[in-house]
This record gives C-alpha cells, structure tokens and sequence, in this order.
C-alpha cells in the first residue's frame, strides 16, 4: 500500500515548456484560427500569442503559452475564456510582468498577486478556469467536438481590463486523429467503445460513470487517446434502460466484460475498470464477484452499496442507510452531508460492505483527503481487511486538497455544486491549487496502473 501527497508532485520543467514553443506541431487542416494573433486591427509589429501545439491539443494535454513583442518589463493581463454546450462562461485571469526583451514565457515567469493563481503555474490560465455562473460544473457531452478557448492579453493590471493588446484562439479536443467512436448496442448493453488508432489489439476498459445516469464519454475518449479500448456504459437513465432501477444487476456489467473480451481488438484475457463515485462501487462489486478483472481504479467510490442496492444470481447487497437530518450547515450557510450514512463497518451498516476480500484484480482506491461526499479513511478500513485476508493487491493513491469530483487534467474544480444523491446544493470538497496537481498525479498514475496490470510492462 502506498500513499502520494500532493507536494511531492514534481513540475514540468521551464526547458521542456521552451522546447514546445521553439517546436510548435502541424496544425491540422480543420483547424478554425492559428495559435498566434495580433488583436484586430494592430500592426504586425504588435504583441502576438505563441501556443505550441499552435492550433489544437488534446483536453488533457500542456499547452504552452507565451506572448512576444511586449516593451520591456511591460505589466499584463491575460485571460482565457471557454464557453460550454449549454453557452456558460468560464474564465480564468494572471497578472504578468514581461522581462527586459519584451518576452513573456509562463514556462519562466511567474503569474503576480491580484488574478485568478500566482506563482509560476504554466498551465494556469487552464486549471484555474472557473464557471461565471456560481456552482455550474464543466461537463463535455459531445466529445467529437472540441472546446474553443479564448485567450487575451490586456495592457495593465487593473481591475477593469485595459486595452487589448493580442488574442489567438486554440481547440481543446477530446479525440486524437485515427480514434474511432463506435455506438454500442449489442444484447442489452448500451455505450460507447473508443478503439485507438491501428489495427491491433489494445488492453480494454470499462469506464463507469457516477449517479445520474446516462451515457459520459469524456473520460473514455481521453483514455483512447493514450492507447486503450474504452468502453463508456450507461446503466440507467439511457435510451431504454431502467430509469429508476429498484437493484444494479452485476450481470448486466458481466455482458459489458464478455463484450469486451469478445472484441478482436481488445487484448485479453481480461479488461480493466474505472470508476467515479457510484461507478467507483460498481467496479469494486464488479471486482468482487465477477470474473476477468485484472485491475480497477476506484475513484473516491463508496465501498459499500449506497442507493441502488447490487445483485448477482442469488445474492443481494442492501444499501447502507441515508440519515438526511444528519446533515450540517457550514458557515458558509451550504450543506455538508459527510455523515448521513451508517457506517460501514457496524451493525448495521456491515451487511452492505462489498466483500472485495474475494477480489482478484489489482485495486487502485484514488481518494481525495477533502470529500465530503465519500469519507476516504473508509478506504484505509478496507485495507486492514484485506491484509488480515492476507490480500496485498491494493494500492491507496491519497490526494490532499481534493473533493469528491475528480476528473481528468484541467477540468475546473467543483467543489460546490449539487450532491449526487440529495440533489441540493452542498459542499463537495477540494482547493484550486492542490485539485490542479492531483489531477495531474491521479490521471498519470492511473495510466500506468492500467498499463502494468493489463500490459505487463
């Protein structure tokens, strides 16, 4: 078992954020607008942006920025803005002070007090993009269409932006080119399977979204992009699947792994899962009676049936009970629901425990330290148990300063929003800064679990 903190991360160094710039990618020929713009109307000698990749990246990718042909030491303010599918605003703003030459790199200098970060942060104008509508959430729908992010330099640093000195325009998609998207609807299964470029075999996923139901893609497609066949499933609330399910059936999550095994382009003999929240739970029941798991990265899932009760043959798992009037208002007047279920671990809560004692599969619990939905020490609980069953097939990634919605990189953080189960608005945990870095952390460590589970390397 083994537990990371957020500040042993390390940064991407200032040398391989200037290489990126001095060697910008090929545009694709789709692309709307170039990486680097003078504002309208300025001469060719004016302030320009530098973006490398200079047109498109993925959504979780770097994006270098720097800004050239500013006077000396000249005071800035650069902004970025990205609107949803919905039309939502969000923004993010830093205050710079370009060096003697007139040049602004963010691989170099640091962003000054008074915006949206400070420090030297190359990817903030990305992580600390935040909704103009309080609460909102960034969510992807349509993943074969890129966002489009807006980003403007500002003469000054006041309070009001100055005059605009550049702006370019950048595409942060969610496909890489040769990626395929291919709607599922075999048996009873209802997805989206992501195979990657080629035509050889990949390691599958599942990929398991929380309540709500639906069908979430983002995650899948990104995954595809790094060289795994993703599988996104619905389970309810999808097209002709149960809307208000009374039980999970683990069969139905058993036709999605013979589905997968069964694809010529998946590498067997077993698959993969990720899940968040109640998809987290699902993976771990999944893992516990269920056949061909190799690994499964839990992201801040419940280690118990919560809600929707499981079952499997002749077997049912009942939900832990939900104690609404234990909720408690903070100071902030929003609600804190940490301590509405029984515990787990006690009469009666125990009959709802998954028994991942019987779990072959390598297990990843990804917990963030500041969940208010989900309480992570419940993880560290599990892991006496397994131990004391002689299990050493787990590992416990521990992300200080973060909440219970963890997203691949640069996702803005939502750390107030709607609860999943009572639909009012509470507190779901996690800080900018620390949430920015566990991303990171979690999304690359969670590749290279796959990897070494379902890969062998």
């Amino acid at each position: 078992m083994w537990q990371v903190g957020v500040r042993s991360l390390c940064r991407v160094s200032a040398r391989t954020w200037q290489s990126r710039l001095a060697r910008p990618g090929p545009a694709p020929a789709a692309s709307r607008s170039p990486g680097t713009a003078p504002a309208q109307g300025l001469s060719s000698m004016a302030p320009s942006i530098r973006l490398a990749p200079a047109a498109r990246s993925l959504f979780d990718e770097p994006l270098a920025i720097a800004v050239q042909g500013l006077g000396p030491r000249q005071q800035v303010t650069l902004r970025t803005s990205l609107r949803d599918e919905t039309g939502e605003l969000f923004q993010a703003s830093a205050r710079y002070q370009a060096g003697d030459d007139g040049q602004l790199d963010l691989a170099r200098c640091p962003a000054l007090p008074g915006g949206s970060f400070s420090g030297l942060e190359p990817m903030g104008l990305l992580w600390a993009l935040q909704p103009q509508k309080p609460f909102w959430r960034l969510v992807k729908r349509d993943v074969q269409s890129p966002f489009l992010l807006q980003l403007e330099v500002f003469e000054g640093h006041g309070e009001r932006p100055g005059q605009l000195l550049a702006q370019a325009q950048h595409e942060r998609a969610f496909l890489r080119d040769g990626v395929r998207r291919v709607p599922v609807r075999e048996g009873r299964i209802r997805a989206t399977l992501f195979l990657p470029p080629g035509e050889g075999t990949f390691p599958g996923i599942i990929d398991i979204h929380g309540l709500g139901g639906g069908l979430f893609e983002p995650r899948a497609s990104l995954l595809a992009n790094h060289g795994f066949a993703t599988l996104a499933l619905a389970y309810y609330q999808f097209e002709d699947l149960p809307q208000e399910p009374k039980e999970l059936h683990l069969e139905y999550f058993e036709e999605a792994v013979n589905y997968m095994l069964q694809h010529p382009q998946v590498k067997g003999p077993g698959v993969g899962l990720l899940g968040f929240s109640k998809g987290g739970e699902v993976s771990l029941a999944m893992a516990a009676f269920l056949k061909n798991i190799m690994a499964v990265a839990a992201l801040n899932a419940p280690v118990a049936a919560t809600c929707i009760p499981f079952s499997y043959k002749n077997k049912i798992i009942p939900t832990l009970a939900l104690h609404e009037h234990k909720a408690k208002v903070t100071d902030s007047k929003f609600l804190d629901y940490s301590d509405v279920l029984d515990d787990p671990f006690q009469a009666p809560g125990i009959q709802s425990l998954i028994p991942l004692e019987k779990a072959e599969a390598q297990l990843l619990f990804v917990v963030g330290q500041d969940d208010h939905v989900v309480k992570s020490h419940l993880v560290t609980e599990v892991g006496k148990i397994l131990q004391a069953h002689g299990k050493g097939n787990f590992q416990i990634l521990s992300c200080p300063g973060t909440g219970h919605c963890i997203d691949p990189p640069f996702f803005p953080l939502y750390s107030i929003g709607s609860h999943p189960v009572f639909h009012k608005r509470a507190v779901l945990g996690g800080e900018l800064w620390a949430y920015s870095k566990a991303q990171l952390h979690a999304w690359s460590q969670i590749q290279a679990f796959f990897k070494k589970y379902l890969i062998g390397n």
